[in-house]
């Protein structure tokens, strides 16, 4: 494992590791809090992180890619992320695109991928992870759509165990991910993974609402939807949101 920056508490792990790449962080950085008071995921909403029984860390990248190959490193993140967690657990999650890992339908893991550019290079490229390892119950707003770890599998599971794995498996793939800049080498994995795959959703955010099968990603990373009238259009991850047309996934 790269530096590893551990913190009782922090605004944000992603913010945190942003503030210290201004300072000259090297690439592989690491940071981890027991809790964040100001914990996000994508499109600007919250995420509950007030449990020292979970696991909030964020990777900082130096990546010489192009922006438009920053939003793929979030899949890489999940497939590595599903992947450990299998290892160490025993549990195999499914992915909901492009940044959610469940377990029974329910939300066990989210990440965040946070981009920021100094004169039109990328200057640092972050991902944030968070896991609910070993909670036994949530809020009320969220009960019904979170799980953990714990609760999957019936008893706790070494956090340790879980981040070392985790950041093992996610820059082995990163790695491999610079030598390619698509997702030819893990499309089929990802795929496999994918739960809406095969299943009615709703794209919300694009021009015009999109309803359709998914078919699977693409080697950039982009949802495919199959529409009624047979034509597939590719959806880039972005600001859209996908919701399976009879619940959540």
């Amino acid at each position: 494992m790269n530096k590893l920056i551990r913190l009782p508490e922090v605004d944000s792990t992603n913010e945190e590791a942003r503030r210290l790449a201004l300072r000259g962080a090297e690439e592989g950085t690491i940071v981890m809090a027991d809790r964040q008071t100001a914990g996000r995921g994508r499109r600007g909403r919250s995420w509950y992180s007030d449990s020292a029984d979970s696991l909030y860390f964020s990777i900082l990248l130096r990546p010489g890619f192009i922006p438009d190959r920053a939003s793929m490193v979030t899949l890489v993140a999940a497939l590595a992320t599903g992947q450990a967690i299998e290892r160490i657990s025993g549990l195999k999650p499914a992915i909901k695109w492009p940044n959610d890992l469940l377990l029974s339908e329910k939300k066990v893991c989210g990440i965040l991928t946070e981009l920021h550019m100094e004169e039109g290079r990328i200057a640092s490229l972050i991902v944030g992870i968070g896991i609910n390892v070993n909670q036994k119950n949530f809020p009320g707003d969220i009960a019904s759509m979170a799980t953990s770890l714990q609760i999957e599998k019936g008893k706790p599971v070494d956090k340790e165990r879980l981040l070392s794995a985790l950041c093992d498996s996610f820059l082995e793939k990163y790695h491999e991910f610079l030598l390619h800049e698509d997702l030819s080498f893990l499309q089929t994995e990802y795929n496999t993974a994918l739960i809406s795959r095969g299943r009615q959703v709703k794209v919300s955010g694009t021009a015009q609402e999109l309803v359709g099968e998914a078919l699977g990603i693409n080697t950039a990373g982009e949802l495919l939807v199959k529409k009624e009238d047979g034509s597939i259009e590719p959806v880039y991850a972005g600001e859209v949101s996908v919701r399976g047309i009879y619940g959540y996934v």
